[in-house]
């Protein structure tokens, strides 16, 4: 038979094992039941039904709210002449004309521009009937791969009208005067496109002549 030893040290050594071994099998089944518990599943957000106003054309679509104007062109209505370039609003390849304004339309939600008059490259002109800036930028080799063809000849098209509006500049010298159709304002206008194969030159040359400006 084990001597009882009344000692401080040795009852405390003994209670703690004995409260360990209790709480461990208490546990154990709460433990092992929620392993087996399934995660839940996630829910995917409603789809919303949009009509969206295209190149003069309504098209009704169903899509995820989250859906960027974007993707609605490409995927959903395969307007693919919008290019997805960087898709953080960086490169302006994604440029399209809301309104008679330019927007980079991977920053935009499809959701937001319903009721809008949207207008993108393929709206502008046909191979047949090309839009003054598109045969100038053939004209003038504006372009060499081509990517960014497409936002930069929209962004050209909309910064002119920004211009006859009088909306100025950066680099507008007099802010109580018209801007006026000058190289400068066409260079500041339009960096937000970037061209990776450095066709700039050829770029303003075509904006010059559509613009009736002496490069």
């Amino acid at each position: 038979m084990t001597e009882f030893n009344p000692s401080r040290r040795k009852f405390i050594q003994t209670t703690a094992v004995t409260s360990g071994v209790a709480i461990v099998a208490k546990l154990a089944p709460e433990a092992e039941a929620k392993s087996v518990l399934k995660p839940q599943q996630a829910t995917q957000p409603a789809k919303v039904n949009i009509l969206l106003r295209v190149n003069g054309s309504e098209h009704q679509i169903m899509i995820d709210p989250r859906t960027t104007l974007l993707d609605a062109l490409r995927e959903r209505l395969y307007l693919t002449g919008t290019k997805k370039g960087c898709d953080q609003g960086q490169c302006g390849a994604c440029t399209v004309i809301v309104d008679g304004r330019r927007i980079t339309s991977c920053l935009t939600l499809a959701v937001m521009q319903e009721g809008h008059d949207i207008t993108t490259i393929e709206g502008l002109g046909t191979p047949t009937n090309l839009h003054l800036m598109q045969a100038a930028f053939i004209k003038h080799d504006g372009y060499q791969c081509g990517f960014c063809t497409p936002g930069q000849i929209c962004s050209a098209v909309a910064m002119l009208d920004e211009i006859k509006a009088g909306i100025p500049s950066h680099v507008t010298t007099n802010l109580n005067k018209r801007p006026e159709m000058t190289n400068i304002e066409f260079r500041e206008r339009m960096s937000g496109n970037i061209c990776r194969c450095g066709a700039y030159s050829n770029i303003q040359e075509a904006i010059a002549e559509v613009a009736g400006v002496r490069t």
